[in-house]
């Protein structure tokens, strides 16, 4: 393992875990993935609100990416959690690469929902979604 490759298992900011779900593009196994998202959001110590929101913008990740996925292929969301937060990427095999239009109300929806959220296309036409939540820290008097 080279220092380029090397991942490590805690930073200055304590946990950070990385998790992959791959499964069929079928809006009938999203219930997994909304399960997987709020366990992962629960272990960083997310309040309910947060789960939720994050419950709810993966789901409306998926349903922007499942509209445009090639007959047959997986979906794949890769979790990566840190101390402060999660970043957690969407993606699937398209037919034409076409990104989302960030200027619909599911976007804007999704946005507020997950803080920073981008897209971009891959190899393949693999379409991605990039959403990044930080815990919010309540600080006491």
């Amino acid at each position: 393992m080279t220092e380029e490759t090397a991942v490590p298992t805690a930073d200055a900011m304590g946990v950070r875990d990385a998790v992959t779900v791959r499964m069929p593009a079928d809006s009938a196994y999203l219930s997994v993935l909304r399960t997987a998202t709020a366990g992962l959001a629960a272990r960083l110590d997310f309040t309910l609100d947060e789960i939720e929101d994050l419950r709810i913008g993966v789901d409306e990740a998926c349903a922007m990416l499942l509209s445009q996925a090639l007959p047959g292929t997986d979906l794949t969301t890769e979790f990566e959690l840190t101390g402060d937060g999660m970043r957690i990427a969407v993606s699937v095999l398209t037919a034409d690469g076409r990104l989302p239009a960030r200027d619909t109300f599911a976007w804007t929806v999704l946005s507020a929902l997950a803080g920073e959220v981008d897209a971009g296309v891959g190899p393949d036409d693999r379409v991605t979604i990039v959403l990044h939540k930080r815990r919010d820290v309540v600080e006491s008097a």
